[in-house]
């Protein structure tokens, strides 16, 4: 066979399987040819370059801008959104983005971690469409979530609500994120229940975390889980720019050294970073520098994010 005549044969098969959409059994049956020779001169007419592929990304959709920061963090995946300006707007669409990313990909046994004072994450199990996604796993709280009076029931059962929805069983951390001394952690640790929990967060598959920037949100303000004005200024001066759970870093992504964090009552950031898929969502200005000291210090792996704050991200 000619060069001409191959190239002729190949343009053939690559027009009915990719033009006409004929499936490789039926362009086998045209053209007399077996299948598994299809499957090779498709393979070849790519590699002439006479097939080209183009995925042109829909409006309101940001797959460049997901693929430079994923390259610029070493990251597993990235989701943008189109993120709006009010801050609560954003809040919302960020949760409905993180809601679509569990449905579509968790498994059946996963361990999940969940924080609990994230905004996002509350309006994350809100925009949840009920399945058995996750059954026989675990949704485990990995912060504590006693809170004021008020808002002890949304915050407490936020891991109670989200293993509801997708078919999973809850493992609760009943005590308070924060307390008021090392002593009073050590005494609570010596608590059964809260022993347990912190057995499970050795196994976990998954975390969903927010990132908080150093002025906490009206939520996490009112909860009682929060540390004061002074102690905030305290983290600031020794560099903190925002945290995880607590776990207060730096612009480079190192924890901050502090006494404070010896009153947080929740997963170590060594155990986090260990989870194989730990999964951010944040958005907003205010939490730029946060966002990226959490992928500049690996505290994440998977980031949702609006369009906004992901171009400086990714600039």
């Amino acid at each position: 066979m000619s060069r001409q005549d191959e190239l002729r044969l190949l343009a053939k098969v690559a027009r009915l399987y990719y033009v006409q959409g004929l499936r490789q059994e039926e362009i086998s049956a045209r053209l007399s040819i077996h299948q598994s020779s299809v499957s090779r001169l498709l393979k070849r007419a790519r590699e002439a370059g006479l097939v080209r592929f183009s995925v042109t990304a829909p409006q309101g959709t940001y797959s460049g801008l997901e693929d430079r920061l994923t390259e610029k963090y070493g990251l597993k995946d990235v989701v943008v959104i189109e993120g709006s300006s009010e801050e609560e707007t954003l809040t919302r669409d960020l949760g409905a983005a993180a809601a679509y990313y569990l449905e579509t990909t968790l498994k059946p046994g996963t361990k999940i971690g969940v924080s609990s004072w994230s905004r996002s994450l509350f309006s994350m199990a809100d925009s949840l469409h009920p399945g058995r996604y996750c059954s026989g796993g675990e949704v485990v709280q990995i912060l504590g979530g006693v809170g004021s009076a008020g808002l002890r029931q949304e915050a407490l059962f936020l891991a109670q609500r989200l293993a509801n929805v997708i078919g999973a069983q809850p493992v609760l951390l009943q005590a308070p994120a924060v307390v008021a001394t090392a002593e009073s952690k050590r005494v609570l640790m010596r608590e059964p229940v809260v022993r347990e929990a912190f057995h499970h967060f050795e196994q976990l598959d998954v975390a969903l975390v927010g990132i908080g920037s150093m002025d906490p949100s009206r939520l996490l303000a009112n909860s009682g889980n929060v540390f004061s004005p002074a102690e905030r200024a305290e983290l600031s001066a020794v560099g903190a720019v925002g945290d995880i759970c607590f776990r207060y870093f730096d612009s480079a992504g190192a924890q901050v050294k502090s006494a404070l964090m010896q009153r947080v009552i929740g997963i170590e950031p060594e155990t986090l970073k260990q989870i194989g898929r730990v999964i951010g969502v944040a958005g907003g200005r205010k939490k730029i520098a946060a966002i990226k000291a959490a992928l500049v210090g690996k505290w994440i792996n998977v980031l949702i994010v609006d369009h906004r704050a992901a171009e400086t991200l990714a600039s």
